[in-house]
């Protein structure tokens, strides 16, 4: 079977991977350079605090795989516990987080409701003292994203995948083909698989698709923090301020400022807000006290969908999608792209997720991607 993957992300990597030591001959396009998108502004906060059936398994299935590639190419998974909890007197996510919780440990995640006491014992790091109530994830974990793009890459290559970078590509509306940009011959295939993010939504309608995806603007930083507290840190979410942090080898990493807005792929700003940068340096202070200058500070493009959950598999004959990730996509790209492979190869490993459950024409907000409702 002759594929070709449209995007080089890390679900595209992933996929082409997969695809390609199945013995599928495989084409990846990447209009700029592997990692250069999403994947590359991404966190790399991974864990599978999932409660429904279907997100639980892919989380498991993500966190194993993570583990699997763990110390090939440049690629480490660092393990560390995650923690979200909601402020005292925030009753709704409170309210929310006691009820997740038993669904995720039905699901057989190893998730378990903490107090502030609980938790100033385990990650004295941190301040806890105004938390009403928490849970912690014991399977989770951080990594580089754009290592894992890289080896994922590199991996494909060794299995024969063609990986064509600095070529940008569209699809051809009338016949299963791609064309480059600019000019280039257009090339048929026997599949097509779009995982190109932001620019998913416009690639498709080139073809005559809608679907209902809307990207929308993130916000990140890098900070200084002290090597001997860094190592009583754990990743946290703070589900009332809408934060979340993590240990970097800078010292620390940390973000939020979610445009619930739709943006422009071709034109939305790539720095961090001067009002982000100050907001989150406050967080931080009143959650961990002092560290250092802030280094870098950036932002990035998710996608939602109406429902928060992708779009995965078939859209018509031989075009299949993956997209839609809702800010969870790299955490889960070893299990998402494994199942974009597995549906092109004729399976359906998760018709949950199947993108024409919509009809591309729908009218919703964005929702931040970790909000606990």
């Amino acid at each position: 079977m002759k594929t070709a993957i449209i995007g080089g992300g890390a679900v595209g990597v992933t996929a082409a991977y997969d695809l390609a030591r199945q013995g599928a001959e495989v084409v990846l396009y990447e209009r700029d350079e592997i990692a250069g998108g999403s994947t590359g502004r991404a966190a790399g906060v991974l864990y599978d605090a999932f409660a429904a059936p279907e997100d639980a398994r892919v989380g498991d299935r993500a966190m194993a795989r993570f583990r699997e590639f763990s110390g090939e190419g440049d690629f480490e998974f660092h393990e560390t516990p995650y923690v979200w909890f909601a402020r005292e007197g925030d009753e709704k996510r409170a309210a929310a987080i006691r009820e997740q919780v038993p669904r995720m440990a039905d699901a057989g995640r190893d998730v378990s409701l903490a107090d502030s006491d609980e938790l100033e014992e385990r990650f004295p790091a941190v301040n806890w003292r105004d938390v009403g109530v928490a849970a912690v994830a014991e399977n989770a974990g951080h990594t580089n994203p754009a290592s894992y793009a890289d080896l994922l890459a590199e991996k494909a290559r060794e299995e024969g995948a063609e990986i064509r970078t600095g070529v940008e590509a569209r699809l051809d509306a009338e016949a299963l083909a791609v064309e480059g940009v600019g000019g280039a011959s257009s090339e048929s295939f026997d599949a097509i698989l779009v995982a190109a993010g932001a620019h998913t939504k416009r690639l498709l309608a080139v073809a005559g698709i809608p679907v209902s995806l809307k990207p929308y603007r993130v916000q990140a930083l890098t900070a200084g923090f002290a090597d001997e507290r860094r190592a009583d840190l754990p990743m946290g979410y703070d589900a009332t301020g809408g934060y979340y942090f993590r240990p970097h080898p800078e010292g620390l990493l940390a973000g939020d400022g979610t445009e619930e807005v739709e943006s422009d792929p071709d034109d939305w700003t790539r720095e961090a807000d001067r009002e982000f940068r100050e907001i989150t340096r406050e967080r931080l202070g009143h959650r961990l006290g002092e560290f250092g200058a802030t280094r870098e500070a950036w932002a990035g493009l998710c996608v939602a969908t109406p429902d928060r959950d992708p779009l995965l598999g078939e859209l018509r004959d031989g075009l299949f999608v993956a997209a839609g990730w809702q800010g969870h996509g790299f955490m889960r790209t070893p299990a998402l792209g494994e199942a974009a492979a597995e549906a092109i190869l004729g399976e359906n490993p998760l018709p949950e997720f199947d993108p024409t459950r919509f009809d591309g024409d729908e009218e919703f907000p964005i929702v931040e991607g970790m909000a606990v409702e």
